[in-house]
């Protein structure tokens, strides 16, 4: 029998807790929905491309994604993405657009409701 043991990687698991926790204080599902998809396997975690950001945004919308931002296309416009990492391709893009690359816990910080954010996947 296969016991699930959750990320490894204990910046993780602390984010986890954190994410569940600000769903509790401000009674939002956002931060629990986006802890239950990290909890899963490292090679089912979303992988978006620079690309797909600018294909389903506008200017200076909120992006968060529950994985790795990579650096394929371009972006034309600004927009706030926050990932668990970014590939440094990404970064640069993203930045020279405008835009900012954030952590998950910066986007709680910011914005602890979780109002108008895209979850891309």
């Amino acid at each position: 029998m296969v016991h699930r043991t959750g990320p490894t990687d204990i910046n993780v698991r602390k984010l986890i807790r954190k994410l569940r926790k600000q769903s509790r204080i401000e009674q939002v599902n956002i931060w629990r929905d986006i802890s239950e998809r990290l909890l899963g396997p490292r090679r089912q975690r979303a992988e978006v491309n620079v690309s797909k950001i600018n294909r389903y945004t506008k200017d200076g919308d909120t992006v968060l994604v529950p994985g790795k931002v990579l650096g394929a296309g371009s972006i034309n416009h600004k927009v706030y993405v926050a990932a668990l990492s970014f590939s440094e391709n990404a970064r640069r893009k993203i930045e020279a657009a405008g835009g900012k690359c954030l952590t998950i816990e910066e986007l709680m910080q910011m914005n602890p409701r979780g109002s108008n954010i895209i979850i891309m996947e």
